[in-house]
């Protein structure tokens, strides 16, 4: 079923659209914004039911406050920051439910715009309560979903509120982000390239199984890499293995060869007597890591391999980053590939958290068509899964 999308709504004026977003922004410790980038993602969408002369209602969720009002976790720079984008007053309102929030929205006029305060103050939120979604749905005419990042939660202003709200649609956000998925995963153009990194199989594992069907080649790095080798009968020292999971990953490994997928593992990596940006290190082949230290990151002849392995692609996604980045030592492999992804010919979809900040500290961002603005929700849609937020989307979207 098709989702229902806000410029599919015939008549906004006057009415109270009720925009989910993801506002879930990095702090500092004086709780000044550090990365507003998911708060300009979702401008499109808020103008657009400006433009049309809405009341707008904006509701997000920041951190993890557990059900407990916190000050720590007000919503209150998100909608300063809103503010100074859109060049207009944002009014926070106390608290996202009860009758203050009530008799703000029904003096609004056409063009205000308020920010509830955050979600998971209630914990009904995370517990997709009805009667916190039905509260919720009170404020509202139209519901919006413009919060891909979130929608593989079954939360209360995810998926109980469109039971109750006479419109539900989708943000312009939402639309590019299943557009690009839909042009990678469902109809993409071959050669295929799957990237995948990061830390652990035990989180990637149903994506290898789902791109196995998909994909005409799959490159894997970063620490998740070493429990392949290990399977492989590789010694690899003291890296990150997965014991439980070493016979999944060679079952994973000779499912792809008997398909005729071509599989990539690392050939090199450069490895440390300790986990420690000061730790002594060196580059040695795959066959020569030292029993007593690990490795941190791929090696040199590790990047030229991989690298020639995207040049034929016509499409390339990725998740994970390929070594420890977030220290300079055990950067260059992560930022090689980042530049080997960027400078392709390909059509590019980078998911998740650490790569996207992979992408942005090498300065490549520009050059890669889409990067999600959801690590969880990327990733279960890569395993195939039907993400709650947007089944009801389908589901409801004709109300």
């Amino acid at each position: 079923m098709a989702i229902r999308y806000i410029d599919e709504v015939s008549d906004l004026a006057g009415k109270r659209v009720f925009i989910r977003v993801d506002f879930n922004v990095p702090l500092d410790d004086k709780g000044n914004i550090t990365d507003d980038t998911r708060i300009r993602a979702v401008l499109p969408t808020v103008n657009y039911a400006l433009d049309c002369h809405a009341k707008v209602i904006v509701a997000s969720h920041l951190g993890r406050p557990k059900g407990e009002k916190n000050t720590k976790f007000s919503m209150a720079p998100a909608a300063k920051r809103l503010s100074r984008l859109l060049d207009k007053e944002v009014t926070l309102a106390p608290d996202c439910i009860g009758s203050e929030v009530q008799a703000l929205v029904d003096d609004m006029k056409p063009g205000d715009v308020i920010m509830l305060e955050n979600l998971r103050f209630h914990p009904g939120e995370e517990k997709n309560d009805p009667d916190f979604a039905k509260a919720l749905a009170g404020l509202a005419d139209i519901y919006v979903n413009d919060a891909f990042a979130v929608s593989h939660r079954a939360h209360s202003s995810v998926e109980a509120i469109t039971r109750f709200v006479p419109v539900v649609t989708a943000g312009f956000l939402m639309k590019k982000e299943m557009g690009f998925f839909e042009r990678s995963m469902q109809n993409p153009v071959h050669p295929l390239v799957a990237i995948l990194g990061g830390a652990k199989v035990s989180g990637k594992i149903e994506v290898i199984d789902n791109l196995l069907n998909k994909v005409d080649k799959i490159i894997i790095g970063g620490g998740m890499a070493f429990t392949f080798l290990k399977a492989l009968g590789y010694g690899i020292g003291k890296s990150l293995v997965e014991e439980p999971l070493l016979e999944t990953a060679l079952n994973a490994y000779n499912k792809a060869r008997e398909k005729g997928i071509k599989i990539y593992l690392p050939v090199d990596c450069v490895v440390a007597d300790r986990f420690d940006p000061s730790a002594e290190i060196k580059i040695t082949p795959i066959q020569e890591i030292p029993s007593d230290w690990m490795a941190l990151d791929i090696g040199p002849a590790t990047v030229t391999l991989f690298a020639e392995a995207l040049q034929n692609a016509k499409t390339i996604i990725w998740n994970g980053p390929m070594g420890v980045f977030e220290m300079d030592a055990f950067s260059r492999g992560t930022f090689a590939m980042v530049s080997a992804v960027a400078n392709s010919y390909a059509l590019t979809i980078v998911g998740g958290g650490d790569t996207d900040v992979a992408v942005h500290r090498a300065g490549e961002f520009a050059k890669i068509s889409y990067i999600s603005t959801g690590g969880g929700a990327f990733l279960e849609l890569l395993e195939g899964k039907k993400l709650p937020g947007i089944k009801v989307l389908e589901d409801n979207g004709t109300n």
